[in-house]
């Protein structure tokens, strides 16, 4: 028996890496072939996945978090040279307290000295996972880094083309919101990060008024191409400045790790995320897990730590949804890690053994 395991962090409780361990440690005690994809759609865990799968080592450097204090943040090298940046590590929600968080002053400004860092290493080739940020600047941060980097006295555009034109950048990321308006990255992400209805509109004037001094610039607008609006607009930054390209963070990994070959005579595939509901199904990993898996017929079971609109999941092709969180179980228990681990045992244990022995029957 075959099985995989490509499994999303269940976000701010289990890694990737750690919710498959869980299961794998069972499955291999009971003699079933395991294939493990630690997993990210370019947000949460996106530099421990993207590295494994390709091979590379993980290097720090001291840069300036979202408030412009010093820390030392992480990024990886493969063996080809190319850089992998989670943005999160320089900018991410999570380096700020609750009350730190102000999208007006939180600024991207350490993404830009991780990808100096990079450059000076030897990598002219990125991949840049854009999710989990605490920022809203559209990358207006990260482009004073690089031009501080480089103190010819000319404007950053020129600074790219002449010191950074033969670097590639691909995006990963799931968003698709354009840079400004309703859909865009104030109105949609900056509550999250602590603005207000003032802040919101606010840092939606100051995204225009870059977008056009940025065309101006430049000679084309790029401000409404689908993910311009990922990562408080920085995806904006890495579109209009580096010809960026955009890819599903899901789709770039599981091309990266050949899942579609590895499907070839799999039993099944387990995936699943911390919440999993009908958004799921909006090209989130776990969607796009099915997708693959649903060429070579192979059936998904999807488990997750609380789940939702379980009849559309289903719908949709899922084999089966599991919730592994008990019902009677309040939301602030089931994150924490340890109950997380035995929510995790005691759903493989039920639900898997009966699996096994059938097929070994």
């Amino acid at each position: 028996m075959k099985i995989i395991l490509a499994i999303d962090s269940f976000k701010g409780c289990l890694t990737s890496e750690e919710v498959e361990d869980i299961i794998s440690s069972y499955l291999k005690s009971k003699g079933i072939e395991i294939h493990k994809i630690p997993m990210s759609d370019g947000g949460e865990g996106m530099l421990e996945a993207f590295i494994s799968a390709m091979n590379g080592k993980i290097v720090e450097s001291i840069v300036h978090d979202p408030i412009m204090r010093p820390i030392t943040a992480q990024y990886g090298i493969t063996p080809d040279g190319t850089a992998v940046i989670e943005t999160a590590k320089a900018c991410g929600l999570t380096l700020m307290s609750k009350e730190e968080r102000n999208p007006m002053i939180a600024t991207t400004y350490g993404v830009g000295e991780l990808i100096i860092h990079a450059l000076h290493a030897g990598c002219r080739n990125f991949i840049i996972g854009l999710g989990g940020s605490g920022t809203s600047d559209a990358g207006r941060g990260m482009l004073k880094a690089i031009s501080d980097s480089f103190p010819y006295g000319r404007n950053v555009k020129e600074i790219i083309d002449k010191e950074m034109s033969d670097c590639l950048f691909t995006l990963a990321s799931d968003v698709r919101n354009p840079l400004c308006g309703n859909n865009g990255a104030a109105y949609i992400f900056a509550p999250q990060k602590g603005a207000t209805e003032e802040m919101v509109i606010e840092l939606d004037r100051r995204a225009k008024e870059f977008a056009e001094a940025s065309a101006s610039l430049i000679g084309e607008d790029k401000s409404s191409e689908p993910g311009a609006g990922a990562a408080g607009g920085l995806g904006y930054a890495f579109l209009q400045y580096f010809n960026a390209t955009f890819k599903s963070g899901a789709d770039l990994l599981l091309e990266l790790t050949d899942f579609d070959s590895l499907l070839n005579g799999a039993d099944m595939v387990i995936t699943g995320e911390g919440h999993a509901d009908s958004q799921t199904l909006m090209g989130k990993l776990p969607e796009r897990i099915l997708r693959h898996s649903q060429k070579h017929n192979v059936p998904v079971w999807l488990i997750a730590g609380r789940t939702d609109d379980c009849e559309k999941l289903l719908s949709e092709g899922f084999a089966k949804v599991y919730s592994i969180t008990p019902d009677d179980m309040p939301t602030e228990e089931a994150v924490k890690p340890d109950n997380a681990i035995a929510n995790i045992k005691r759903w493989t244990e039920a639900h898997l053994t009966p699996l096994i022995s059938k097929k070994f029957d």
